[in-house]
C-alpha cells in the first residue's frame, strides 16, 4: 500500500479554442494546464476535473490522449507524465422541493461512460456545455440517474451557504434520499470553513468518508485542501475502494485549512461585520441593524442543527490536519514562492518537509517563521465569513 496526494475538485475555466467552461473561473485553468500545474509544482498525485460532463472539456482530453499525454488506465482514470492520475468527474445542481439548491459530485472511470452519463443529462440541463449548471430535478434523482454508471457521489462543500447541501437545502440527508440512495454516496466533501471536528457534530456522517478538496477556480487554489490515500495503485477502481473504506484501501489523512480561514466559517452581516460568537438567529436579516440579506456561517449552521455539543469520530475516521497554503502565508509574494518552488520542486514538500534553516535562506527569517508556524497550527487566525477568507496575523 502507498500514499497519494490528492486533490479531487478543480475546475475547467476554458478550454484550448478559449470557449468557457467553467464561469468565474480563471482561463488560466485549461486542462494542459491543470496537468503541469497540479504535477510538477503542487505534487498531486491524483487529481479529479468536476467540468468533465462537458464536451469541451472531453475534446480536450482526446487531444491530450492523442497526443500522448493522457493514458487510460485499465483500472480507470488517465496516467499523465507518469507521476499523475486524472478523474474524470462532474459537479451538477439539484434542487429540493423546498428550493434548496445544491452541488454533488459525480466521478466516473473513463470518457466513455462519462460522454454516456452527459447523454442522459442533457435531458435535464439545458446548456451542457457549461459547467454546474442545474440540473433541474432533486438529489434523489440525480442518485438514481447515477448510480447504474458505476459513479462515485459526493456531495460538495456540504456545509457552505451556497449550494451546499446541509447550508442551503436540508438539515440532513435522511430528509431527502432514502435508505438506498444514502447507500450510494460514496463519501462526503467538507468544503473550506469546515473540519472533521465540525463535520462530526452530526450523526448521520459517521458512515461516509470525508474529503477535503480545493474546489479550486485559479491555478494557485489548486491543492489548498487535499487528502492522502492509501492504494494499491492511483487508479479509479482503488479510489472507489478508499472512499467506501474497502480492502484496506482508505482515506488515510485529510488536510485542509483551518477553518477559521474559510470565507464562510461564521455568520456575517454586510451592514454591521460578524455577529456576536454566542448568536444563535436563523433570521433572514440581520436582527442587530436590520441590513440585508445575512451570510450564514457554517459554524453557526453546523451548531444550529448539530446532534452532539462536541465532535463524534467514528472509529475509522482518520486525522484532520490543519494546513496553510503558502498563499495565505503574510509577507511571501509570487517572487518568494517561485524561489521555493525552485529550489524544494513542489509545495507539497515546502509544506510537509522543508526545515527552518532551509526556508529562511531563500525567504527570510521571519517569512520562514510564518510558514513554520502556520505547519504547527501555532499561528494566530481571524476568521472568514461573508466571501471574505480569515487572514494569518502578521508577524
Amino acid at each position: 500500500m502507498n500514499d497519494y496526494f490528492a486533490d479531487f475538485h478543480i475546475h475547467v475555466g476554458i478550454n484550448e479554442q478559449g470557449r468557457w467552461v467553467k464561469i468565474p473561473t480563471s482561463k488560466e485553468l485549461t486542462l494542459r494546464n491543470i496537468l503541469q500545474e497540479a504535477a510538477h509544482r503542487k505534487g498531486m498525485q491524483l487529481i479529479g476535473i468536476v467540468d468533465a460532463l462537458s464536451p469541451l472539456v472531453r475534446s480536450d482530453l482526446d487531444l491530450l490522449v492523442d497526443e500522448g499525454l493522457l493514458t487510460l488506465d485499465a483500472q480507470g482514470g488517465y496516467r499523465y507524465d507518469n507521476t499523475l492520475t486524472l478523474i474524470l468527474g462532474a459537479e451538477i445542481e439539484t434542487t429540493e422541493p423546498g428550493g434548496g439548491s445544491a452541488h454533488t459530485l459525480v466521478y466516473l472511470p473513463d470518457a466513455g461512460l462519462m460522454a454516456g452519463f452527459a447523454r442522459t443529462m442533457s435531458r435535464h440541463i439545458r446548456n451542457i456545455h457549461l459547467s454546474s449548471q442545474n440540473a433541474h430535478m432533486t438529489l434523489r434523482d440525480l442518485v438514481r440517474t447515477a448510480a447504474p454508471f458505476g459513479a462515485l457521489i459526493v456531495p460538495a462543500h456540504i456545509f457552505t451557504p451556497h449550494k451546499g447541501l446541509y447550508g442551503s437545502a436540508t438539515d440532513r440527508l435522511a430528509r431527502i434520499l432514502p435508505e438506498a440512495e444514502l447507500r450510494d454516496i460514496a463519501a462526503v466533501e467538507l468544503g473550506l470553513s469546515a473540519d472533521s471536528d465540525l463535520a462530526d457534530r452530526i450523526a448521520e456522517l459517521a458512515a461516509y468518508t470525508f474529503l477535503s478538496n480545493s474546489d479550486a477556480h485559479s491555478p494557485e487554489k489548486i491543492a489548498r485542501e487535499y487528502n492522502v490515500l492509501s492504494l494499491n495503485a492511483p487508479t479509479f477502481a482503488e479510489c472507489a475502494m478508499a472512499f467506501r473504506r474497502q480492502a484496506g484501501r482508505a482515506v488515510a489523512a485529510n488536510y485542509g485549512l483551518d477553518p477559521r480561514l474559510g470565507k464562510y466559517h461564521r455568520t456575517f452581516c454586510p451592514e454591521c461585520d460578524f455577529f456576536d460568537p454566542d448568536h444563535r438567529t436563523l433570521a433572514e436579516r440581520c436582527p442587530r441593524c436590520g441590513g440585508r440579506k445575512i451570510v450564514r456561517g457554517v459554524f453557526d449552521r453546523i451548531d444550529s442543527i448539530a446532534d452532539f455539543p462536541e465532535p463524534s469520530h467514528p472509529e475509522h475516521r482518520p486525522p484532520y490536519r490543519h494546513q496553510v497554503p503558502l498563499t495565505f502565508i503574510p509577507g511571501l509574494g509570487k517572487k518568494g514562492l517561485n524561489k521555493l518552488l525552485a529550489d524544494f520542486g513542489t509545495e507539497m514538500h515546502v509544506l510537509h518537509r522543508a526545515e527552518s534553516g532551509q526556508l529562511a535562506r531563500l525567504v527570510g527569517e521571519k517569512t520562514a517563521r510564518a510558514i513554520l508556524e502556520a505547519r504547527s497550527g501555532t499561528a494566530a487566525i481571524t476568521a472568514g465569513g461573508g466571501g471574505v477568507y480569515g487572514k494569518l496575523a502578521k508577524n
